[in-house]
């Protein structure tokens, strides 16, 4: 048994469950493990743009991702390689798990998919395939230092999921805000969930100047109306001349919040020497990062997101509780 799920790898032999092609997904836990009744997937946003593109049709993305959980006993896009997190109710504790729940809490996964065990029962015949929230019956196990948090009882479960689900973006931004103290941020993709978040984030952590990105004039709307930042601007956060034209004097914190590939260079010629561009997105490809920077010669930090910073969870919801247009910004997503 290993509290990071060893046990549970197929194949390849050897790899943690994230990088394993096929985990074993049955749900008896071994002593430290506890077995979840899953809900609701919440697919991340790269994934579920990349099986709209692939697939089209909600039918057609409904089987895509049976098959996948089918044939490698968890929910990781064989393209992007990222997957989302889930929401369910605890069925089973085993003796020996350190994660501090009980049978019976309602729950948010803190991990991703990509390395948690999922069974699914229902065929997804609830869900149509349109949305990247998934109505699902089925079964995951968590490992000994898997994170999980009780949904909170202020919130629907539905805004609860969309808030965990990029908690990690919120609190980095926050972390790195305060590395450069009255420092300008700008985050790309302004307009979406990770993006606001990020925005209220940086704003509480004392950023002089806050400007979002957004790629059309609805989502500028939305982000003028909730009083996130104090520019908002229009781009393809793609087309890195037009990123740095649009954002104008370079800034001292970027955070890279979209879900399409691409928008590495932009983010880097809108950041000032000596700043940091925080990549918080799975469509993000590192090597041009890299190569980007050394070929425009930028003095710029780079982060990736790991999408875990301790106490991430709270600071997140507790930005949507005291943060009105934030919430505001959820909320239109769910209704839409």
């Amino acid at each position: 048994m290993s509290a990071y799920g060893l046990h549970r790898v197929l194949e390849p032999a050897g790899v943690l469950p994230q990088q394993a092609w096929r985990l074993d997904a049955e749900p008896v836990p071994a002593a430290d493990e506890v077995i979840v009744a899953v809900e609701r997937l919440n697919l991340d946003a790269a994934s579920f743009r990349q099986l709209r593109e692939q697939h089209g049709s909600g039918a057609a993305v409904r089987q895509a991702v049976l098959d996948i959980v089918a044939e490698r006993g968890k929910m990781q896009n064989p393209v992007t390689g990222s997957g989302g997190m889930l929401l369910g109710t605890v069925l089973e504790v085993g003796p020996s798990s350190p994660l501090g729940l009980k049978a019976g809490d309602r729950i948010a996964t803190l991990v991703s998919l990509t390395l948690t065990p999922l069974k699914i029962n229902d065929g997804l015949q609830d869900w149509s395939g349109e949305d990247e929230q998934v109505p699902c019956r089925g079964t995951a196990v968590l490992f000994g230092r898997s994170i999980a948090a009780v949904l909170p009882s202020d919130m629907s479960n539905e805004l609860a999921l969309s808030v965990l689900d990029v908690c990690g973006a919120p609190a980095l931004t926050d972390r790195v805000v305060r590395r450069h103290p009255g420092g300008s941020v700008l985050v790309l993709g302004g307009g979406g969930k990770s993006g606001s978040l990020s925005l209220a984030a940086a704003r509480q952590a004392g950023a002089s100047r806050l400007v979002a990105l957004v790629p059309t004039e609805r989502e500028a709307a939305q982000v003028r109306a909730a009083g996130l930042a104090d520019e908002v601007v229009i781009a393809d956060a793609r087309n890195p001349v037009a990123v740095a034209e649009a954002v104008g004097k370079q800034v001292d914190v970027t955070v890279v919040c979209v879900d399409v590939p691409g928008c590495e260079h932009g983010a880097i010629l809108a950041t000032a020497d000596g700043g940091t561009v925080i990549f918080f997105s799975m469509a993000t490809s590192f090597s041009a990062a890299a190569l980007g920077a050394e070929g425009l010669a930028a003095d710029v930090e780079m982060i990736v997101g790991n999408g875990y910073v301790p106490g991430h969870a709270e600071f997140a919801l507790d930005l949507v509780r005291t943060q009105p247009g934030v919430r505001a910004l959820f909320e239109q997503r769910q209704t839409a």
